[in-house]
């Protein structure tokens, strides 16, 4: 590996471990304070049948009791407030049977419609449904209904404004969430960077993050509030009538919220707002089934588009193998048999270099007084013994493209969440943690990483073969750097990164095997 090379793999890796450990900064949230759990009246009901229940629980500053009524089905267990007619919790359940709840402050209810109301809690002929009914002094009523789907991710919700007084006018509403969007709790780490507003354009089919500002809500199919691995994306069945989406902060440090605003006709009677409601994981796969441009959702990165060839790939082996772990070795391999002719032009250049690296030595020697004529004769020797000295650089550039959405797709893929490979790695979204300890650096013992440092330098020491003796240290010290880097990414990645350091050397070794025979019968 010559120069150039070794330079390029080093700045790649600190551009890698820039971008994903610095250009999106973690915050750790503030510890949320847990109140105290409303105890329910059904709690033994089947998740297949719904159950709903009020109790209650503390009182309100107004006199009132705040009441809690309970949904369960196979996907959600969701707790609303008579406050509001908001929800407290919102765990949804996953593949792996983890429950997970989206609301992040169990003490500041979300989907409230005027906060400060104390609605009646309506009894609905479905299990499914949560209707609440507030009358106002000021003339008007509303109805909030929500609809829970028994089976699927995909609910509605319902407003309906009417008035009962005829020279009242009906207030605006809105449907939110926030501030803030919950996770697994080992992602609360992160969680505050990944967290985000985005908006999906009818128009132009493109997704729009949106940060304190505001946006005219006809012109988007859906808007939502999204972490890495979660989404609840508000779907209005008419979107000309809502007014604007709005994304808002606090300030700078505090969580977003979503607000999709409304406002009634002039002199209007009632009205009625409708939008499914989307609330689960953020599967791309699962999320195009409903095609609404949900699954745009998932971000891909830069090359999104190789990113999006290589999970429906990634899918298929794993549909195979049975294994996601095992599919992302087959893939890796695919991918490198795909790119082997550069791969292996790369490692020919590298070779050919050192072939060279005395006559140049030679002419640096003679000609170091005169840049001009050295760098004239250096010129000469590479033609005359067809040499590029950038030859082994430029392969492993244009291979940049698939290795960075390879790399995007794996960190942001939820169906790697809570998969297990062999052995000791239960999860290929999260590192693999044999135990804890505690170190200046890091609390875990991750062993992948390690291992993947280890092929690293089998891989370097191979590659000192053919590289110049005064640059061998500086490639040493790839396998340490990279080793740190990965150390907190996920199991998956480091698997790739393992896997990717098999298949180059091979590559290089049948290189090194065919380029020694030809100097031998030379």
């Amino acid at each position: 590996m010559n120069k150039n090379s070794v330079l390029f793999v080093v700045f790649s890796a600190i551009a890698l471990f820039g971008y994903f450990m610095f250009a999106q900064p973690q915050q750790k949230p503030a510890a949320q304070p847990q109140p105290a759990q409303p105890a329910a009246a059904a709690q033994n009901a089947k998740s297949q049948n719904a159950t709903a229940a009020s109790v209650s629980a503390n009182k309100n500053t107004d006199g009132s009791k705040e009441t809690f009524t309970r949904i369960e089905t196979d996907n959600y267990k969701i707790v609303f407030t008579n406050k509001g007619a908001g929800v407290t919790s919102w765990q949804v359940k996953e593949n792996s049977g983890q429950w997970v709840d989206l609301v992040l402050n169990k003490d500041i209810a979300v989907l409230t419609t005027f906060p400060d109301a104390t609605y009646k809690y309506v009894a609905s002929k479905s299990k499914q449904n949560a209707v609440f009914e507030y009358v106002s002094p000021d003339g008007w009523k509303v109805t909030k209904t929500y609809s829970i789907s028994p089976n699927s991710y995909m609910n509605n919700i319902e407003i309906v404004l009417a008035k009962t007084k005829a020279n009242a006018a009906l207030p605006g509403i809105d449907f939110s969430w926030g501030p803030g969007f919950g996770t697994d709790e080992k992602e609360l780490k992160e969680n505050e960077s990944q967290t985000r507003v985005i908006a999906l354009n009818a128009q132009t089919g493109s997704v729009k993050k949106l940060e304190k500002e505001s946006e005219t809500a006809a012109q988007f199919k859906w808007a939502a509030i999204d972490n890495r691995y979660f989404l609840a994306a508000f779907i209005p069945q008419t979107p000309s009538d809502f007014n604007e989406i709005i994304a808002q902060r606090a300030d700078k440090k505090a969580p977003i919220a979503i607000h999709l605003t409304a406002t009634p006709a002039n002199n209007a009677n009632s009205q009625t707002y409708s939008v499914n409601f989307y609330a689960g994981p953020k599967g791309y796969t699962y999320l195009k089934g409903y095609n609404l441009g949900l699954e745009k959702s998932v971000d891909f990165g830069f090359f999104g588009f190789l990113g999006k060839k290589a999970l429906a790939v990634l899918y298929f082996f794993q549909k195979i193998t049975g294994n996601y772990g095992w599919a992302i070795v087959l893939l890796t391999c695919v991918i490198q048999v795909l790119v082997l002719p550069l791969t292996l032009k790369s490692f020919h250049s590298m070779a050919a270099m050192k072939r060279v690296q005395p006559m140049v030595k030679e002419i640096q020697a003679k000609f170091k007084d005169n840049p001009q004529r050295l760098q004239a004769e250096m010129m000469n020797v590479y033609k005359s013994q067809k040499v590029n000295p950038l030859g082994g650089c430029l392969p492993m550039l244009l291979q940049l493209p698939i290795f960075w959405a390879f790399f995007a797709m794996l960190r942001n893929a939820y169906e790697l969440r809570n998969t297990p490979w062999i052995l000791w790695v239960k999860d290929l979204s999260a590192p693999d943690q044999l135990f804890h300890m505690n170190l200046i650096l890091t609390n875990n013992f991750n062993l992948l990483p390690l291992i993947m440092g280890a092929g690293m330098f089998l891989q370097q020491k191979l590659t000192s073969a053919t590289a110049d003796p005064a640059q061998r240290k500086m490639m040493y010290i790839l396998p340490v750097v990279f080793t740190f880097m990965f150390w907190n990414f996920s199991s998956g990645l480091v698997l790739y990164w393992l896997t990717n350091s098999i298949c180059s050397m091979i590559a290089q070794y049948l290189v090194i095997r065919k380029d020694s025979a030809r100097v031998k019968h030379a």
